[in-house]
C-alpha cells in the first residue's frame, strides 16, 4: 500500500473509481478536478502495483479551526484490508498538520460500513440533512470529530503537539 499526493494526472483513474463507487451520485470531472487542483485541499490517491486503487480528500484551510473530509472511495476489492482506515487516518493527519481542530464529514445514512469506520475512529453523529443524496432520497449523517483528542487506535495521544513532551516527563 503506497499512499501519496495525488494529481490532476491521477484524475481519469480517480473518475474511474468515483463512477463506480458513487453510480448514482458521482461528482463531475470537473468537480473533481478543481477539488484536487485546491491549495485549500489535499488529496490522496492508494497506489497497488502502479495501479489507483483509491482516493480521498481533505479540506483544511491552513491555521482554520475546522476541516471537512470531502470525500473517500476505494476500488471494491481491495475493501476490508484496513486500507480505508489507513486513508481516513492519513487525512486526520493532515488536518491535525493544518492546525484543525475540528473535522467534519458527511456520510449516507445507507452505509453502514463507512458509518462504522468513521465512528470507530472517534467521529460522532451531530445531525443528520433529510433526503440530501439524491436520487434515492438517502440521509446525510453529519459527523465530527475533535481533533484535539483524537488519536489512532493503539497510538494514545499520537495526535497531540504536546504527546511526544509528555510521554517523555
Amino acid at each position: 500500500m503506497t499512499l501519496r499526493t495525488a494529481t490532476l494526472d491521477d484524475l481519469a483513474a480517480i473518475m474511474d473509481l468515483e463512477r463506480r463507487g458513487f453510480p448514482a451520485d458521482a461528482w463531475s470531472e470537473q468537480t473533481m478536478g478543481t477539488e484536487i487542483a485546491s491549495l485549500h485541499n489535499v488529496y490522496l490517491v492508494d497506489v497497488e502495483a502502479g495501479r489507483v486503487v483509491g482516493y480521498g480528500g481533505v479540506r483544511a484551510l491552513q491555521g482554520s479551526a475546522d476541516s471537512d473530509i470531502q470525500t473517500i472511495a476505494l476500488d471494491p476489492s481491495m475493501r476490508g484490508r484496513g486500507r480505508g482506515r489507513a486513508l481516513l487516518r492519513a487525512l486526520i493527519g493532515i488536518a491535525v498538520e493544518r492546525g484543525a481542530r475540528e473535522l467534519f464529514l458527511d456520510v449516507r445514512d445507507d452505509n453502514a460500513v463507512a458509518r462504522a469506520l468513521y465512528s470507530s475512529e472517534g467521529f460522532v453523529e451531530l445531525g443528520r440533512r433529510p433526503g440530501y443524496y439524491q436520487p434515492g432520497n438517502v440521509d446525510a449523517v453529519v459527523m465530527r470529530l475533535d481533533l484535539r483528542s483524537w488519536a489512532p487506535a493503539g497510538e494514545p495521544d499520537a495526535a497531540r503537539p504536546d504527546a511526544a513532551e509528555e510521554a517523555s516527563a
